[in-house]
């Protein structure tokens, strides 16, 4: 079966998580997704490259129409999730980058927006210094981080930072934690993502 994703007009990462919900459907066979600028395109087309997929884009009017063929066996399309299950992910700044604050606000919120998409991508978020503001009160992402706590992601924050921070009764979501145990996390896991 061939589904449609009329990604025209979403912003990263939309156009590739829509994308490759569309390819997990065990019924679908061939996706086609339109996008309307360069970055789309390059981001859905590295997707279908990475899954070893065969893709082929057509361009009308502005739009790239990107038409994405599943084959015989389509195991490769979970790999990258299930590598990732033991990954903890420090999070010590409410921005994500240096430079422009704005834009590493919006590139934070894409990026534990993207986590929420990818099933099995972490095992723990630990939330240090100015990334305690990310689970407390007044945080723009404070649903997203809910959600991962729901699926089974353990949520962290320094209660020393928030302490610092005077928001200590201001914590939404997930729970205090201490130097030891965010020492104990880092080194048991098989894998560690600074931001």
């Amino acid at each position: 079966m061939r589904k449609t994703i009329d990604a025209r007009g979403l912003t990263c990462p939309q156009p590739v998580v829509l994308t490759k919900k569309a390819l997990e459907e065990e019924e679908t066979s061939e996706v086609l997704t339109i996008v309307d600028n360069s970055n789309a395109l390059e981001n859905v087309s590295r997707l279908a490259h990475t899954l070893k997929l065969e893709c082929k884009v057509d361009e009308k009017e502005g739009n790239y129409y990107i038409d994405i063929w599943k084959g015989e066996s389509s195991e490769n399309l979970s790999l990258a999730e299930s590598s990732y299950s033991d990954t903890v992910v420090l999070i010590s700044g409410n921005v994500l980058g240096r430079g422009d604050d704005k834009l590493g606000a919006l590139l934070m919120k894409n990026f534990i927006y993207t986590l929420t998409q990818v099933e099995g991508a972490v095992k723990s978020l630990i939330f240090m210094n100015g990334g305690v503001l990310l689970s407390t009160e007044g945080s723009e992402v404070l649903e997203q981080i809910r959600l991962l706590e729901e699926s089974g992601v353990e949520v962290l924050s320094c209660g020393t930072c928030l302490d610092s921070f005077q928001l200590s009764d201001k914590l939404r979501v997930g729970i205090t934690t201490n130097m030891y145990t965010i020492v104990e996390r880092l080194s048991g896991a098989a894998r560690v993502i600074t931001l």
